[in-house]
């Protein structure tokens, strides 16, 4: 590896990141207060909430170790010359520009997942079953894993082919690399609800009954085009609860952890699927599709610069010891790369999201005509979920896609 220009400003830039959610991470354990807020007395006694702020401290601790492994373990692959010694392997082991990418890229997510794993059991059988939330056997573990890799090898392999084809052979290959990439992703969209999904968990239709006729009725009454309401087997993996729509057309769902199903009332769980439904109504899940469209042109054209054959693109390549300028290396190196730019969106992404999430309340407390279902409803969540009712705001400000939750229920007030 050569360190030239580039290198440095990746490297100050990944150091960056890093102390920024090392220091955000730092002020959220400050910003732990000791005493419950009133708000939240019926929903937590003076244990739970003292087990709240214990996962909270327990779960901050995790991600710095993480955070700090992960850089530390990119930085040695890095300094050692893991990319070029990588890419030499796969062209290798197999000859051809595409194969010989897919090698590459297909060893190095490997990589990643294997060196990460010990984290994911650490995080699941340890800090999960201390505080009672996990489920998951070793056996469903194993079996999420393979599926997983399963998963990633027959959708990600012929997405990586298609770029890189399109790449090394289309003039203005970075507009048609986009092309596919979006409608690549759109037939995921549409794939997850009926095969994807139910891969992992098992969705029950809805029993006829009060709850699902008063669910239809809201629905109805709303304008929602509502194809199937779930309940999904959440208590197979965690007592965490939660609800979730996802697909579109005539594979649109709605999904309800069992979980969420077992604590709260009928109104309470019409007054979250309204929510939910506020988000479509209020058009933010095209909203948030059609920005993450135009997201992925500007980053396809960046590509196409990085990996053009100029000198930037020559100097990239040295600073991370790769001799050969190819597609498969430049979208890593991209992403490295790219990484304050990313963080910088995410935090505008972040931003945008608690909006709709306001939005969405302030639809589902108009629409049900109940505020308060939605308030409890957000109260049994935080308490059963063990969520950090006081967390910093420069912590919020960075990455949190919902607003705290005592902010919520503050504005649910007011309509």
């Amino acid at each position: 590896m050569e360190w030239n220009a580039v290198a440095l400003l990746i490297l100050v830039a990944l150091f960056a990141l890093w102390k920024l959610d090392f220091i955000a991470t730092l002020l959220n354990l400050k910003a732990l207060s000791p005493d419950l807020p009133r708000e939240f007395a019926d929903v937590f006694d003076a244990e739970r909430y003292a087990q709240s702020q214990a996962y909270t401290r327990e779960s901050a601790r995790f991600e710095i170790i993480h955070s700090t492994f992960s850089l530390a373990s990119l930085l040695v692959f890095w300094t050692l010359g893991g990319f070029g010694w990588l890419d030499g392997l796969a062209r290798g082991w197999i000859a051809g520009e595409i194969p010989a990418g897919l090698v590459f890229l297909g060893l190095l997510f490997l990589g990643h997942t294997l060196l990460h794993l010990p984290f994911s059991i650490y995080d699941t059988f340890v800090i999960e079953e201390k505080f009672g939330f996990n489920k998951t056997t070793p056996k469903t573990f194993v079996i999420d894993q393979l599926k997983g890799l399963l998963l990633a090898a027959l959708l990600g392999l012929p997405l990586a082919a298609g770029i890189l084809w399109i790449f090394g052979n289309v003039a203005h290959a970075w507009l048609w690399a986009w092309g596919f990439f979006v409608a690549f992703q759109l037939f995921l969209t549409w794939l997850a609800p009926t095969l994807i999904l139910p891969l992992f968990n098992k969705f029950t239709p809805m029993a006829d009954g009060p709850l699902r006729q008063a669910i239809h009725a809201m629905a109805e009454k709303c304008g929602f085009p509502l194809g199937e309401i779930s309940v999904m087997d959440g208590s197979k993996r965690s007592t965490k609860a939660n609800a979730f729509f996802t697909g579109f057309g005539k594979t649109k769902k709605i999904a309800l952890y069992d979980t969420l199903v077992e604590e709260q009332t009928q109104d309470e769980l019409v007054a979250v699927l309204a929510h939910e439904i506020g988000h479509f109504k209020l058009r933010h899940i095209i909203q948030r599709l059609a920005v993450s469209v135009l997201q992925a042109a500007a980053l396809f054209y960046l590509l196409g610069l990085v990996i053009d054959g100029g000198k930037f693109s020559r100097e990239l390549f040295d600073a991370f010891g790769v001799q050969t300028i190819s597609a498969h290396v430049g979208l890593v190196l991209f992403g490295l790369l790219f990484a304050p730019v990313s963080r910088l969106l995410g935090i505008a992404a972040a931003a945008w999201s608690r909006k709709h999430e306001f939005e969405a309340d302030a639809y589902a407390a108009k629409a049900t005509g109940k505020p308060e279902s939605l308030v409890t409803a957000l109260k049994k969540l935080s308490a059963k979920n063990l969520s950090n009712l006081t967390p910093h705001p420069f912590r919020v400000f960075l990455d949190y896609s919902h607003p705290p939750v005592l902010t919520r229920i503050a504005a649910l007030r007011r309509i």
